[in-house]
């Protein structure tokens, strides 16, 4: 229907404008959106802009989104008129008008380019290309903070729907959880089939209205007997399947957020309680909910930190124990594996409990999406993935995260509240000297 009323539009373009407006550059037509009344000719107006912001090379592209800070950013002139009408009379209307006027221009216009058939799926395109920008032009943060305000709206819990993905979904999809999946690469379509087609496994997808077959997240998910501490033997081509109804504990295995243009955008957390709520549906007696989770970032940290002298988290014995590491076969040989593994677990413990960045959060991406999701960090799992990939990243360390069901709510508003890391003790008592946003509990 959007798709007729855009052709209809453009053909009311076209009849009557000439030729000379209907060649205008993109920033003009953005501008004729903004100012136009019809909606027919503002689909095709939209529809027409995002076909040709698609066809930019990076050059004009950046352009563009410098346009978008300047051009369509906010109208002084009717903020100002508005903050002097509300002084002289502070009603509904004039602070309505008010906080209209604060809004920059670009808002109104990616809401009308939402119109545009297709148009919510070029807008999450647009923002990650701005994403890939902002790696060198911060001066562009005020774009990026307007769209995650839109989008917080748009992808909004109450329109997403959880599908349950199985060896029936569509190939179409299927296609997509194959290349999406980023935390433990799927190899083919035999490799998929093992993932989500056995009784103890499953795979479950956020999905959105305007992104027909397109999944926002996906979570994989192995029923085991016990909290697994590697992920060889899930990933494994030939292991013993376990019977659902023996099954006690449900173990994440791999989280994917799949679309980058909506990064910061959480709905995360969502997919995690509402998958814990179907399995316990489905496979009762499971009680256990755990993660085992890539720490993708611990060996970088490291690295630096066993460069500082006044570092902190070792001191020179681990140092020295931890020079095994830089030779990439360590692993192997079990009297230097054993070495290394005391002071690299305490490391971690470091890592994990006490290192953080500039906003006072945990340096790790991850345990900073599982903390903030209610989960208390359970268990660090040594050489729990020796693939390349692991090795070079994390020196094979993984992680279990616990979703205990008792204490969700209170773990997150600990952590959103007061960045508090709650930790079961056989990880907290890795660190030499506790201090106080360490909150050990039993386990």
């Amino acid at each position: 229907m959007l798709q007729s009323i855009a052709d209809r539009g453009r053909s009311l373009i076209q009849r009557r404008e000439p030729a000379r407006e209907r060649s205008a550059g993109l920033i003009e037509l953005c501008e004729a959106l903004l100012s136009g009344r019809g909606e027919a000719s503002g689909v095709a107006l939209a529809r027409d802009i995002l076909t040709r912001y698609a066809a930019l090379t990076i050059g004009p592209r950046i352009a563009f989104f410098e346009a978008l800070e300047t051009t369509f950013g906010h109208d002084r002139t009717r903020i100002d008129a508005a903050i002097a009408a509300w002084r002289a009379s502070p009603t509904a209307e004039t602070a309505t008008e008010l906080n209209a006027a604060s809004e920059p221009r670009r808002l109104e216009l990616f809401r009308r380019l939402n119109l545009a058939p297709g148009g919510t799926a070029a807008l999450v395109r647009m923002r990650e290309q701005l994403l890939a920008a902002m790696d060198h032009r911060d001066d562009l943060a005020a774009i990026d903070s307007d769209f995650v305000h839109l989008f917080s709206s748009w992808f909004n819990r109450g329109f997403l729907v959880l599908r349950r993905i199985d060896w029936s979904t569509s190939a179409a999809i299927l296609d997509k959880i194959i290349h999406y999946e980023a935390v433990h690469q799927i190899r083919d379509w035999d490799d998929l089939r093992r993932r989500i087609d056995p009784p103890d496994r499953r795979c479950y997808a956020f999905f959105h209205p305007a992104l027909v077959d397109d999944p926002l997240i996906f979570v994989e998910v192995a029923l085991t007997r016990e909290v697994p501490g590697a992920i060889a033997p899930i990933l494994a081509d030939k292991r013993d399947h376990v019977d659902p109804e023996r099954a006690t504990t449900a173990t994440f295995y791999s989280i994917t957020n799949c679309q980058r243009g909506l990064n910061g955008v959480s709905f995360g957390h969502f997919l995690i309680k509402q998958v814990v709520e179907e399995v316990s549906r489905e496979v009762p007696r499971v009680s256990s909910f755990v993660t085992l989770s890539p720490a993708p970032h611990f060996a970088q940290w490291l690295k630096r930190e066993r460069t500082q002298e006044a570092s902190l988290a070792l001191d020179d014995e681990d140092r020295a124990a931890l020079a095994a590491l830089d030779n990439p076969d360590w692993w192997r040989t079990p009297e230097i594996a054993e070495s290394v593994r005391e002071p690299l677990l305490r490391s971690a413990a470091w890592y994990y409990m006490r290192a953080r960045n500039g906003r006072g959060l945990p340096v790790d991406a991850v345990a900073r999406f599982h903390l903030g999701n209610g989960a208390r960090l359970e268990r660090l799992d040594w050489l729990g993935d020796t693939s390349e990939r692991a090795l070079a990243q994390s020196h094979g360390l993984m992680v279990n995260y616990l979703y205990d069901l008792d204490y969700i709510e209170r773990n997150h508003e600990a952590y959103a509240q007061q960045h508090v890391v709650v930790a079961a003790n056989s990880v907290s008592r890795l660190v030499r000297s506790p201090v106080r946003e360490i909150v050990p509990v039993s386990g």
